[in-house]
């Protein structure tokens, strides 16, 4: 038996970053976010759903989230607030749950890779003549597919938040 000491992967390998701009004022984006009622029409890839949110908004404070895939499997995740700098930054944890909030690995939903139980997610709202530019990162996914797919999940849920919030610039 052979036995290999591979490097631990370095932080750039596990980091997800993704920077949107969108046509909308930082409040707009930011409750977004942080307003369970908005953050469920836009949660989730391309035809999923978001059927439940709850949000504690508060350093401390925990939220729990449910997307529902197009099969009707739902996946749960959970997390605590780090840091809130409104309305310019997020800081939280993020887990799989159950749907009670409990952390669970991500092994219950049929992830493949090392997940670690708690990811860090750091999201930045700058705005810039009316349009807000976002930064999202996302600590401590696992490289390769599940990486590549985490990636596409948040893009198409970025693309459900631009037509959003331009239904909601068109009620105004």
């Amino acid at each position: 038996m052979t036995i290999t000491n591979s490097p631990a992967p370095t932080t750039e390998e596990r980091e997800l970053v993704i920077t949107r701009m969108f046509d909308a004022p930082r409040e707009l984006v930011w409750k977004a976010w942080t307003v369970p009622e908005r953050l469920m029409r836009w949660w989730g890839p391309k035809d999923f759903t978001a059927p439940f949110c709850r949000i504690d908004l508060r350093v401390g404070g925990a939220y729990l989230s449910c997307m529902r895939s197009p099969e009707g499997q739902d996946y749960w995740s959970t997390g605590v607030y780090r840091e809130i700098v409104e309305p310019s930054l997020l800081v939280c944890t993020d887990s799989f749950a159950d749907e009670k909030g409990n952390v669970v690995p991500a092994s219950q939903y049929g992830m493949s890779g090392e997940w670690p139980l708690e990811l860090l997610v750091t999201v930045t709202f700058e705005e810039q003549e009316g349009k807000t530019t976002l930064t999202l990162r996302h600590v401590g996914i696992p490289a390769g597919e599940m990486r590549e797919q985490c990636e596409a999940g948040w893009n198409e849920s970025f693309d459900k938040l631009a037509e959003s919030l331009a239904k909601e610039g068109e009620l105004k």
